[in-house]
């Protein structure tokens, strides 16, 4: 049972290699998200939150399990600049793991930053461990709530599932940046504290994910 559960996820993640979605579509699923979030009444996120953010992170993950687990995702992180939202760095998670689960799921996170220092741990072309390297909580929902001025955590998590499993958390979930995705979509090797910082302009190709973070 066990090796036909491991050759069963190995195609499963060979699947999802070979049909990764392309930057652009990454971007414009994200500037999706963004705007879905934004538009639930009760478990949206609130504008107060969103207006103080000094960063977003964006992603959707892919998990399913055979006796043994698997998942992978692509997303975006964005970060405040003196002239507004920077371009879009690219940043993708994945792991393996077991357990009873069997089934499969599609989860859409936003990870609120509400810190520089949230911020500064996506721009170090590295790995950020979630609830290691920031802390992190479940994020106060409601359009009109009025969220405390001075932020729990240095990142506030909001997810949504669609699937079998029960419940969706990346706590502890490694995101790496995706330097080669960064190098296609600017059409040169850029840093991730790069485009961040707006030192690299932000494309006219991601106008779509502005629009949908707003102001």
């Amino acid at each position: 049972m066990k090796t036909i559960s491991i050759i069963l996820l190995t195609c499963f993640l060979s699947f999802s290699a070979a049909t990764a979605a392309t930057e652009q579509e990454v971007v414009n699923q994200s500037a999706s998200i963004l705007r879905d979030f934004r538009r639930m009444p009760e478990r949206g996120i609130p504008r107060s939150v969103l207006r103080n953010a000094r960063g977003l992170a964006v992603l959707t993950v892919v998990k399913v399990g055979f006796g043994i687990s698997g998942k992978g995702g692509q997303g975006v992180v964005v970060a405040r600049t003196g002239r507004g939202w920077s371009g879009p760095s690219f940043v993708g998670t994945g792991g393996v793991g077991w357990g009873p689960q069997i089934g499969a799921q599609i989860t859409e996170f936003v990870f609120v930053l509400n810190t520089s220092g949230a911020v500064r741990a996506f721009s170090k072309d590295g790995n950020v461990t979630i609830g290691a390297d920031a802390s992190a909580a479940a994020g106060p929902v409601g359009r009109d709530v009025q969220a405390s001025i001075t932020p729990t955590a240095a990142i506030y998590t909001y997810s949504r599932s669609k699937g079998l499993f029960a419940g969706a958390s990346l706590e502890g979930a490694v995101i790496a940046t995706q330097k080669t995705a960064n190098a296609r979509y600017y059409g040169r090797p850029v840093r991730a504290r790069e485009i961040l910082n707006g030192s690299v302009a932000s494309p006219a190709k991601a106008n779509v994910l502005h629009a949908a973070l707003g102001r």
